[in-house]
């Protein structure tokens, strides 16, 4: 479904533009003035003349999309004239600057929630509940078989995978921005100290993390590990690109596992063609989901990306609420399963 002619928010070939604010929230192509969300490459693009993001979030962004574009860095909370509408950002609980933002003008109000979870994550702020007229809703796990169990459970299962071979490498798999982490500041949360080894795809985003105050046991890149070092008992994280690549070539008979809420499907870890699978992800769950489409207290509700039908569909029939799925609210396709989830 589009969005009504009229609208706080439009769809146009760039993505989701506020008139009013003549600005785009994650936009798909090069504008002059980007709202973002979160630093993730389906989020964050190059090319903008602006872009608004938290502050939290600006090395990261610099580094993936170039040290010298124009950012303005910004707080939770803080509320910004921008043209004619009223700006803020909000944490979205997914990664460390991740944000929804909530737009006003015209005496209504909308929210965008870019990619948001709502269980503990000592890697970044937690999850804060938003009210708006409008609420624009991510459904990746959108189906009630997605029910998350928290990360220090996860944390706590991959500690046991990990001590029970210490005559291996334990090769552990996850998206190197927010997963990889997350995942190390749950383990450092259950008292692991541990000197824990990097892909450089990981370690190169580490100062931004350290930088926020984040507890993270200690870690090396593989890179500084001398050749030919035994590296039997230790665990590293590496992001899905390296699984089979060259890369592997140095640990010799590894343990290997995937990180991914898609684990919770039956068959998704042997397809991926990893031993083990562990259930962790950076997006909401089907709980969650419904939670914060009830907190926003919104009277109409769209639901891009995931099972956006499979969403909406239960929200107007069980929950009473005017839900739709919005037609390319999330961009141009991208892989699926995301890996970053």
């Amino acid at each position: 479904m589009p969005l009504p002619p009229g609208s706080l928010l439009e769809l146009t070939p760039q993505g989701l533009y506020c008139p009013a604010a003549a600005a785009w929230v994650d936009p798909w192509q090069p504008v002059p003035r980007a709202l973002i969300t979160h630093a993730h490459a389906d989020h964050a693009r190059p090319g903008c003349g602006e872009y608004w993001a938290i502050g939290a979030s600006e090395s990261i962004l610099r580094q993936r999309l170039g040290a010298s574009i124009n950012l303005i860095p910004v707080d939770y909370g803080q509320a910004h004239r921008i043209g004619g509408a009223r700006v803020s950002f909000h944490s979205a609980g997914h990664v460390l600057g991740s944000a929804q933002v909530r737009l006003e003008a015209g005496g209504e109000s909308w929210l965008v929630s870019g990619d948001y979870k709502r269980c503990a994550d000592p890697s970044c702020t937690p999850f804060d509940p938003v009210q708006a007229d409008v609420f624009i809703s991510e459904a990746t796990f959108g189906l009630p078989i997605y029910r998350w169990q928290s990360g220090a459970a996860v944390a706590r299962e991959i500690l046991a995978w990990w001590r029970a071979a210490p005559e291996r490498p334990s090769l552990l798999f996850a998206y190197a921005f927010g997963k990889a982490q997350r995942l190390l500041a749950e383990l450092a949360a259950i008292g692991v100290q541990d000197e824990i080894l990097l892909h450089g795809a990981v370690e190169a985003l580490m100062p931004a993390y350290r930088e926020a105050g984040v507890v993270l046991p200690p870690t090396q890149p593989v890179s500084a590990i001398a050749k030919g070092e035994s590296l039997a008992g230790r665990l590293v994280i590496a992001p899905p690109s390296a699984h089979r690549s060259p890369w592997m070539k140095r640990f010799k008979l590894p343990q290997t596992a995937f990180v991914s809420g898609w684990m919770a499907v039956r068959g998704a870890r042997r397809r991926r063609g990893y031993e083990r699978g562990f259930v962790m992800s950076d997006h909401a769950d089907w709980p969650g989901l419904i939670a914060s489409v009830n907190d926003s207290g919104a009277r109409q509700v769209y639901v891009t990306h995931g099972n956006s039908d499979g969403l909406a569909r239960y929200l107007r029939e069980v929950e009473g609420i005017s839900a739709e799925p919005l037609e390319g609210g999330h961009g141009p396709s991208r892989e699926s399963p995301d890996p970053a989830a």
